[in-house]
């Protein structure tokens, strides 16, 4: 039976019709059904050795789309769908997207089982199953508000194993039930993502926004990602989760090491364990507890195979983001777990002094990082500048104990979904110049450079960005009822919202800018700025900052002097599919965290692949992009991260002398509590965020922000030059292919997993 066929005998089972009377959401649901089918056809990757992804986030988006050209039947889908007068981009509307991240370290955990399974390797993910994840924002008032985000449906990629554990806390033991999600690699089998939920879980808790009992343990668990932990409670819930996913991974792995019929004593032979920052460090612990208390280890023994089977990936260079529980939550939570911890604690201080390296401190606290560098073997950076500065400076004392154990792994993105999937026009004109190889081994895009000198090339780049901005111009008159220009240059910044990020900024420089603009000013082009991004509910100076790009962006875009020629928009409730229409729509990729505070980014990396241009600091893999674009197709700005980190530990930099020297940051930060932004603005929030850039700006926006302003004009200058700004996007686009997740993952394997 053909595909057009099975379709048919799909919809007509399901609900009585053929394809073209279905509407687009029962479509989905035939479509649905359909890939399921297929991926159940597809086999299993099997192997000697598998590794297991533990993460708290898997920011997978929707998969309809993914799944259909992996499998290799999208164009024939398409084509299907298209004579019955459908198209695949309606019906993925009515696909919900799967709230089960966050940011970037969701989505690249979510790219690297995409990757694992395109190679070929044996490798499964675990995490949990959140009934409403993150939250859904929206905007009220020119403030966030958080909101339930209930994804999951009765029809869903999600399946029921009927597999349960049982886990024990120290004051009530929960039954978990497994989902998986299939995960199929590009022409290659299949792997599982494996989703732990909590049997008793009850929806009903979350009564108004996202508030709910956070002690009501057995109903909660699986219903939030990162719930707010401003309090004692929203700690423990976070332990609690924490354990809950671990304990779970734990039993399920040493069960497939069994079913296997290996010995657990060859573990490392069998299994890699990779450990997505420190959520899941738990994982040591409790391998050590059930290998000597129910499979007969000694302590030596199970210290040693766990030691050779767990590998750490650290994402971040903030101090704040490696977590450190007291150790009274972990003995309240999970006091099983306390005596391994402290035998392993214990060890560690028998043979190193430096107060630096202990697992736990003088006041009682655990360092989740320092068990995974000490009782793992090995510890990997995700960008070349962020590994150097683990080694060199923030994790330098471990660095000298245990030299072997570093290496990086510049992050990746799967560039099928951030290319195929998202900008059909592009991939289809690529495949139509330099071949299709590049789908499968990406850096095929250097191919491109061949044609760096062919207008038509050029002309045809430039028309496909057009189109995508067409496509975004209509999408946010729909979605956010605001009308941009086409014409106009599209600068983006989204991401999550945090200071070190920067967005505060972007804003100043629009101040700056919608300034310049009323006393006569006008940029030759028009300009456009669009932001998207969540702030954690507990972050209040985030929220300040939400609400200054909201006030802002209604000020600007009613103003019939400055709206000609600018306009602000900040996007509700981003997320992976929003970005998969912001992506190549974008001229310019805003990435202007402050030099050595983000690990990589992976935003930059999915700009780049579809023709944006860079403007940002010395930073992440923005170091790597500009190496391989060269300073002619790149605009860096800023302090360097030396200079940034000689800052911080000589404890010198005072926002307000940069404020007092320099009449633009002055007249930019005023602006913030003048009183046009008053009117239409909070002044609690505005005052507080007017305070925190000019006594405490802690990731040093005002540092770079004279800098920023002019090198951010010269690239919107460097637009006009049609020609120059075509060729630049044409290098971007040919040198993307260094950043594919595919070539992180063999890196892995060659150099971690080892896989079989």
């Amino acid at each position: 039976m053909n595909l057009e066929q099975t379709l048919n005998e799909i919809t007509g089972k399901l609900y009585g019709k053929n394809i073209g009377a279905c509407t687009d959401a029962q479509l989905y649901t035939g479509v649905l059904q359909l890939t399921k089918e297929k991926m159940a056809e597809t086999p299993a990757i099997t192997g000697d050795k598998k590794v297991y992804y533990i993460s708290m986030e898997f920011l997978i988006g929707k998969l309809l789309s993914n799944n259909l050209i992996n499998l290799g039947i999208y164009e024939e889908l398409s084509d299907i769908l298209k004579k019955n007068g459908k198209t695949i981009a309606d019906i993925e509307e009515a696909e919900p997207e799967p709230s089960l991240g966050n940011g970037g370290l969701g989505r690249l955990a979510a790219c690297f089982l995409d990757s694992i399974a395109t190679l070929g390797l044996p490798g499964d993910g675990i995490g949990l199953n959140y009934h409403f994840g993150l939250f859904k924002q929206v905007f009220k008032d020119h403030l966030q508000n958080a909101e339930k985000n209930d994804w999951i449906q009765k029809d869903s990629w999600l399946n029921n194993t009927g597999t349960k554990f049982e886990v024990a806390f120290g004051d009530r033991k929960v039954t978990s039930v497994l989902y998986d999600i299939d995960v199929v690699g590009y022409e290659n089998g299949l792997n599982k993502l494996h989703l732990f939920d909590v049997e008793t879980v009850d929806e009903s808790l979350v009564k108004k926004g996202i508030t709910f009992d956070k002690e009501a343990i057995e109903k909660n668990l699986t219903l939030f990602l990162y719930p707010d932990d401003s309090d004692e409670a929203g700690n423990l819930l976070r332990i609690y989760q924490e354990y809950f996913m671990v304990c779970n991974g734990a039993q399920l792995i040493l069960k497939e090491v069994k079913e296997k019929g290996y010995d657990l004593h060859t573990l490392p032979e069998h299994v890699a364990i990779q450990i997505n920052d420190t959520h899941p460090t738990m994982v040591i612990p409790e391998l050590i507890r059930i290998l000597t208390t129910e499979e007969g280890f000694t302590m030596d023994e199970a210290i040693d195979v766990v030691s050779r089977t767990c590998a750490y990936t650290n994402h971040t260079i903030l101090a704040e983001a490696l977590e450190k529980w007291p150790l009274a939550y972990i003995e309240k939570v999970v006091p099983q777990l306390v005596p391994i911890i402290k035998e392993l604690s214990d060890r560690v201080a028998k043979k190193y002094k430096d107060e630096k390296v202990q697992i736990i401190d003088k006041d009682k606290r655990v360092h989740m990082a320092h068990i995974d560098i000490h009782y793992g073997y090995s510890v990997n950076g995700v960008a070349a500048i962020h590994t150097e500065i683990l080694k060199e400076s923030e994790l330098n004392h471990f660095y000298k104990i245990y030299p072997e154990k570093f290496n990086n792994k510049t992050n990746g993105i799967t560039f099928r979904r951030w290319l195929l999937s998202c900008n059909h026009e592009l991939a289809a004109f690529l495949t139509q110049t330099i071949g299709d190889g590049y789908k499968k081994d990406a850096e095929e895009l250097q191919k491109l450079l061949e044609h760096k000198d062919d207008q038509a090339v050029l002309d045809a780049i430039y028309d496909i960005k057009k189109t995508k901005k067409a496509e975004l111009v209509s999408y946010i008159k729909e979605k956010e009822g605001v009308e941009l220009n086409p014409d106009s240059i599209f600068d983006i910044q989204v991401k999550r919202l945090h200071e070190y990020k920067r967005q505060q900024m972007n804003a100043l420089y629009i101040i700056h800018k919608y300034l310049e603009i009323k006393g006569g000013r006008k940029p030759s082009t028009p300009l456009t700025f669009i932001f998207g991004a969540k702030a954690a509910p507990a972050y209040v100076i985030a929220q300040d900052i939400i609400h200054l790009l909201l006030v802002m962006s209604d000020i600007i875009n009613n103003d019939p002097e400055v709206s000609p020629y600018m306009k602000l928009v900040m996007v509700e409730n981003y997320n992976v599919s929003y970005a998969e229409k912001l992506i190549p729509a974008c001229d310019i990729s805003e990435q202007i965290s402050l030099a050595s505070k983000e690990a990589s980014g992976t935003g930059n990396m999915k700009f780049m692949l579809n023709g944006a241009v860079t403007l940002g600091t010395s930073d992440g893999a923005n170091v790597e992009i500009h190496e391989l674009v060269g300073d002619d197709n790149i605009y860096i700005f800023g302090k360097d991260s030396d200079t940034v980190i000689k800052h911080y530990e000589k404890a010198d930099y005072v926002s307000k002398d940069y404020y007092k020297k320099s009449p633009v940051i002055k007249e930019a930060v005023d602006f913030i509590v003048s009183k046009e932004v008053l009117k239409v603005g909070k002044k609690e929030n505005l005052e507080r965020l007017y305070n925190e850039l000019l006594n405490k700006d802690w990731f040093m926006t005002l540092l770079d922000l004279e800098d920023y302003i002019k090198v951010k004009d010269q690239a919107f200058a460097d637009y006009e030059d049609q020609q120059k700004w075509k060729k630049m996007m044409l290098v971007n686009i040919a040198k993307a292919g260094f950043f594919s997740s595919d070539r992180t993952i063999a890196e892995y394997n060659r150099d971690i997993w080892k896989l079989k």
